[in-house]
């Protein structure tokens, strides 16, 4: 009895040597040199950890000062597995007193969507079906086989060379949709498996880097249409997005360029030359800098590849200017399938709204039919992908009415439109944020 009770005593003691933090003191580390974040009511001290963390230090440095729980389940196909490299990190945890949500989130909204995701892996929608990858590489390498072949046959004549320039550009397309099911870690069950694959499809298929990739995407995931945190709303001046960012611009009489024209002059910068001139110098800069040898060798084997299959019909210039083509038609259907999705949406500055609401108010989706899915890799889906970036794409069909319905019980937006209309509403929404920018340049 007496040894009992010594024992109890000291697990109480243990207990309470468990430092106790509030909302107030966590939210103050949310700086360069100093990041705290919260999962599932324990506080992490992630300084340090940040420069080794596997996705780039930058995107567990936004969640810093926050509750992550959310992301953090988001981004990690085996949490338990990750926990370890957690453990050493640990610092505290709430207060009894504190909400498990910071900032006056909706505690019953955040709780609901926690049981929606339970639900979703209930139903194994986390689970990928190796025929539907399998189909989908076999029909990018067969595009690059067809295309091969169609040259070696007909010759190269304009029209032969410019329908290979358009199935090059298919395969291109659909490769990088690929990868993106690679890079977020959501076809095989161990991400070792689903990190090497996603190197050989970005890297042998399409000449361009992993590491780049991922620590610009989930940067993109984490805090979407967020300015100063989603690399994907940094337009370097050169456009200027959503509502506020005009504004300030006009007030500051900021005139790089005449931003009451980006609608127009978007068809002359943004489409053509994100691919092939903005990519093109980031990735190999990229590499080179942060030394991503192995990225480098990936990505020189597709270019070793598509040269010794290309030169002894066109030589050296000539398969320079068909690969420049071909990135140039791929960088069109890139920006319009991506940015129909995010740019008519809410773009602004931090607002710490909960895991559901940020992502619906900085995503919409494309109806569905056999072509929107194929042509857009599936992102008509791009709510559901946002809610859960480690699902498999063949099974956002079936998450889509419990999304819908948990959006219509606490009245948040859930907005689906026809592709032709997510097309047009990107220049419309430029256009707006032009107008805005006019406005308070002339007159406030």
């Amino acid at each position: 009895m007496g040894k009992g009770g010594e024992k109890g005593e000291e697990s109480g003691e243990c207990k309470a040597q468990i430092p106790l933090y509030t909302w107030e003191e966590i939210q103050k580390h949310n700086l360069r040199t100093d990041k705290w974040l919260v999962i599932e009511r324990k506080v992490y001290n992630v300084t340090q950890w940040a420069h080794r963390h596997p996705g780039g230090h930058r995107v567990i440095s936004h969640c810093a000062g926050e509750d992550a729980t959310d992301a953090f389940q988001a981004f990690h196909i085996n949490p338990t597995l990750v926990q370890k490299f957690l453990k050493p990190l640990l610092i505290g945890e709430l207060a009894p007193g504190e909400p498990s949500q910071d900032r006056d989130k909706n505690p019953q909204l955040v709780e609901d969507f926690r049981t929606l995701r339970k639900t979703a892996e209930d139903m194994n929608l986390f689970r990928a079906s190796p025929l539907f990858f399998s189909l989908y590489l076999a029909h990018i390498i067969a595009l690059e086989a067809l295309a091969w072949l169609m040259v070696s046959y007909f010759g190269t004549g304009w029209i032969t060379t410019l329908l290979l320039a358009f199935i090059l550009a298919t395969s291109q397309a659909q490769a990088g949709w690929l990868q993106h099911d690679f890079g977020h870690l959501s076809v095989f069950k161990k991400s070792s498996w689903n990190h090497l694959v996603h190197k050989f499809v970005i890297g042998h298929l399409k000449g361009a880097s992993a590491n780049w990739w991922n620590h610009r995407h989930f940067q993109h995931h984490a805090k979407p249409n967020i300015f100063k945190k989603d690399p994907d709303v940094n337009m370097l001046h050169v456009f200027v997005l959503g509502e506020t960012q005009p504004v300030e611009y006009g007030k500051k009489k900021l005139k790089y360029l005449p931003y009451n024209h980006q609608h127009e002059y978007f068809f002359l910068i943004f489409p053509p030359l994100l691919i092939p001139v903005y990519f093109q110098i980031q990735i190999i800069s990229t590499m080179i800098k942060r030394r991503f040898w192995a990225d480098l060798a990936w990505a020189f084997s597709y270019y070793m590849r598509y040269f010794i299959t290309y030169i002894p019909f066109y030589g050296v210039l000539g398969s320079l200017s068909l690969l420049t083509f071909v990135r140039f038609l791929e960088s069109h259907w890139f920006v319009w399938v991506t940015q129909m999705n995010h740019i008519p949406m809410e773009i602004d500055s931090e607002k710490h709204k909960d895991w559901l609401s940020s992502q619906l108010a900085a995503t919409c989706n494309i109806e569905q039919s056999f072509f929107n899915d194929w042509f857009t890799g599936h992102l008509n889906f791009q709510i559901e992908h946002h809610l859960f970036p480690t699902m498999p794409r063949h099974n956002f069909w079936k998450v889509k009415p419990l999304v819908k319905s948990l959006c219509a019980k606490y009245g948040v937006q859930y907005e689906e439109k026809p592709l032709g209309k997510a097309f047009v509403d990107i220049v419309g929404s430029l256009k707006k944020s032009g107008d805005l920018w006019l406005d308070a340049y002339l007159h406030k």
